[in-house]
């Protein structure tokens, strides 16, 4: 992928070394043990820990002074350059039961969602890579992404379901086209900004349940690059999130304002 961006092009090489460690460590027995808790405070499995490993290793040849904010080891102070948003494998239940549909996710910026200026989304199955820049666009593989337009009685809609999942949730699945739910947020935003999916929804019952900006940074960028929008549940945006896991959010992308009626359908 070539790119006259030093920046993106160190991101693509930490996709791809981190998508060939996992490839060799998904046939592990081990792959699922729970080796650490991260510093979301959730279980480390072993996958999880390869991936990380892979992607401090990989900075550390690159010589980059960037930062580090990802959901296992926390804040790895590297520097004091820009801060590099990760989630070694988002989708990682999906990963660890060989689901295809799990991602790295890669963020770069500073201070708050608004403030991230490259992403990189790499398909730990596929291969496919999808990435964004400020004001340069969306790309998938090379070739530019636009959202698509709403049609009437043929949405499909990427839902977060399960039993924590709010009413709001629910009545939005009651109400599309089409619905999936496939556990891999940053993979289900990158449906949205390509076209395949008109809108992607995620609230949960209690604000700790929500996502982190782990999960949706690279996202972020994606959809709106291409066209769409990010915001919370309530449409509120997402512009000032602090680039930190302290922080949680539901989150509503879509991807062109003609859907909105319909999803105004099930606002509280």
């Amino acid at each position: 992928m070539p790119t006259a961006d030093p920046e993106l092009e160190v991101l693509f090489r930490l996709s791809q070394a981190v998508h060939r460690a996992v490839r060799q460590a998904i046939t592990s027995p081990h792959r699922g043990d729970v080796v650490a808790m991260g510093a979301d405070g959730s279980p480390t499995e072993e996958l999880d820990r390869v991936a990380e490993g892979q992607l401090l290793a990989t900075l550390e040849t690159e010589g980059v002074d960037w930062e580090v904010l990802s959901e296992e080891a926390g804040r790895v102070r590297r520097g004091g350059g820009p801060l590099l948003v990760v989630d070694p494998i988002d989708g990682s239940h999906n990963a660890l039961r060989s689901v295809p549909f799990s991602t790295i996710s890669l963020a770069l910026g500073r201070g708050t969602l608004g403030g991230v200026e490259k992403a990189v989304i790499r398909d730990l199955f596929q291969g496919t890579t999808y990435w964004a820049t400020r004001g340069g666009g969306a790309w998938r593989d090379g070739h530019r992404l636009r959202t698509r337009s709403w049609e009437a009685r043929g949405e499909l809609f990427f839902v977060n379901l399960g039993r924590h999942a709010t009413p709001k949730a629910v009545a939005l699945a009651e109400k599309g086209r089409r619905i999936r739910s496939l556990g891999c947020a940053s993979l289900e935003m990158a449906m949205v900004a390509q076209g395949s999916a008109d809108a992607y929804f995620f609230e949960n019952d209690t604000p700790e349940r929500n996502l982190r900006v782990t999960d949706i940074a690279a996202g972020y960028l994606l959809v709106r690059e291409a066209g769409g929008a990010v915001s919370d549940a309530a449409r509120r945006g997402l512009e000032s999130v602090p680039l930190d896991l302290s922080e949680h959010t539901s989150v509503l992308a879509y991807g062109h304002p003609s859907v909105l009626p319909r999803l105004v359908e099930v606002a509280p």
